[in-house]
């Protein structure tokens, strides 16, 4: 546990934390990790209902968290049938979670995040995939390394067949992309992939700092802007849930280079330039905001 830890991020001892602990391999050994490192542990479970017998997985959970010194809470979810089942139940587990709450998110999901994004054509900000921090301390382990505590502390972890089927994107990059990766490279390429991550990261972090010098309604400051500063200007003027797509800025850059007076930016949304400003109208109160 010591050599785990030495290489996790977690707030200091007696701090009050959160763990979402599904009863895989990953959230146990965060709960045990935060446990052995002083931290004040709850351990959540939630229980989404898409399969029979879920309920009975969070009594796995909740006999390791009196085990390891946790306390326990249980939440219940109905995510229901319909379309983007995965991204529905992920948006109903975490509106139950408070905001601060850790996962056991390790470096083979960061890695898997970084492919992922990158077959979506994610920016630089996107390639970065997880910040780490208090909020994901596990980024720096290995899987096979909360498998090996796991099975060395004889724990009963719950095995979740969601995380084999092919339906999802993210088990495909797992068992079928990077496998094949590492076999053509000839080596583990999940190291490689998440120092990548955070060498993006740290450019992506200096350049958004730059481009916050910008004001992204100053038509002509924005022109003369560095093409990579303006872009990011322009992306986080415009984000709402999500950034804007690379075409959606590109056209507003051409607004704001006088090629064209205005431009529509989706959903409902529209920018427009009049005396060297730009302006956006059709946000949530209808009326031109910077």
């Amino acid at each position: 546990m010591l050599e785990l830890l030495a290489n996790c991020t977690f707030p200091p001892p007696g701090t009050e934390v959160t763990c979402a602990v599904s009863g895989g391999a990953d959230s146990m050994t965060l709960m045990i990790l935060a446990v052995a490192a002083g931290c004040n542990v709850t351990a959540v479970h939630v229980d989404h209902r898409l399969r029979s017998g879920s309920d009975r997985e969070g009594n796995v959970v909740a006999g390791a968290a009196r085990r390891f010194g946790a306390a326990f809470r249980s939440e219940t979810i109905d995510v229901g049938d319909g379309p983007n089942l995965e991204a529905r139940a992920r948006d109903a587990r975490y509106a139950v979670l408070p905001a601060d709450v850790m996962t056991g998110h390790t470096a083979d999901d960061q890695a898997e995040t970084m492919l992922l994004n990158l077959m979506r054509g994610a920016s630089s900000s996107g390639l970065a995939a997880m910040r780490p921090g208090f909020r994901r301390p596990l980024l720096a382990l290995r899987r096979a390394s909360t498998e090996d505590l796991c099975r060395t502390l004889e724990l009963t972890v719950v095995d979740d067949p969601s995380n084999r089927d092919p339906a999802y994107l993210r088990n495909r990059v797992r068992h079928e992309l990077l496998p094949a990766m590492n076999a053509l490279a000839r080596r583990d390429l999940v190291p490689v992939l998440t120092r990548q991550s955070g060498l993006l990261r740290d450019d992506a972090d200096l350049l958004d700092e730059l481009a916050a010098a910008l004001d992204p309604t100053d038509a002509k400051q924005l022109a003369a802007a560095p093409l990579p500063l303006a872009r990011r200007a322009v992306r986080r003027w415009l984000a709402t849930d999500h950034p804007p797509d690379a075409a959606t800025v590109d056209r507003v850059l051409r607004v704001a280079g006088g090629l064209a007076s205005g431009c529509d930016i989706g959903a409902g949304r529209r920018v427009e330039r009049s005396r060297q400003r730009l302006r956006l109208f059709g946000n949530p109160t209808n009326t031109p905001s910077r």
